[in-house]
């Protein structure tokens, strides 16, 4: 099955297989690509006024480029600054979402694990970058430096040796694809009992 780089803006999926509620089930991958693209072209050129952007687009502006707009904007790919609305550099991007700001990722993040919730909060975190787009070797990296500098790792509760062999033992999380949301709730519920 053929998998794509931009997420269906209604379902979230990357191949041809839509929920089952999804109002863009039906539509044509090149379409959803396209509106995705319209928009990260004309503001890849610089910042530009939302209000702008329909009339700029080649072809006509519909609910599919909207839903993509709100999605780009959810998604934090997009900045707003002077009212108007600039496309993140990679690196800018990938600074942003090192540090998660929303809950429950948020206080995993700023709290750490604790033993009983390691398991979850380790495949929550890995499952979290991934889905945000970074790499494996950006989020290797991204999840050994929280082990260490959350206090995860000093907590203790875990079977391999290193915070790297760790990471590197849920590999399968990222290449899967798994969400991360019902573990990172699982183990905020264990964290919010220690503090």
């Amino acid at each position: 099955m053929p998998r794509f780089d931009y997420p269906c803006p209604g379902c979230l999926t990357t191949n041809s297989l839509h929920d089952a509620d999804c109002r863009f089930e039906g539509t044509a991958w090149p379409e959803v690509e396209k509106a995705y693209t319209d928009i990260v072209s004309l503001l890849s050129a610089g910042p530009k006024h939302e209000e702008s952007l329909p009339d700029a687009v080649h072809g006509e502006w519909g609910s599919l480029h909207v839903a993509a707009l709100d999605r780009l904007k959810y998604d934090e790919r997009l900045q707003e600054e002077n009212g108007r609305l600039e496309l993140l550099t990679a690196a800018e991007y990938k600074e942003m979402v090192s540090e998660p700001t929303r809950e429950p990722m948020k206080t995993l993040y700023r709290k750490g694990s604790y033993p009983g919730c390691h398991d979850n909060a380790v495949f929550a975190m890995i499952a979290w970058y991934e889905m945000v787009g970074l790499s494996w070797a950006e989020t290797k990296e991204n999840v050994v430096a929280w082990l260490r500098e959350s206090g995860t790792w000093t907590r203790g509760g875990f079977e391999e040796a290193s915070p790297e062999q760790l990471v590197e033992s849920k590999r399968h999380v990222y290449e899967a694809g798994y969400g991360w949301k019902e573990k990172a709730q699982a183990a905020k519920s264990v964290i919010d009992r220690h503090n």
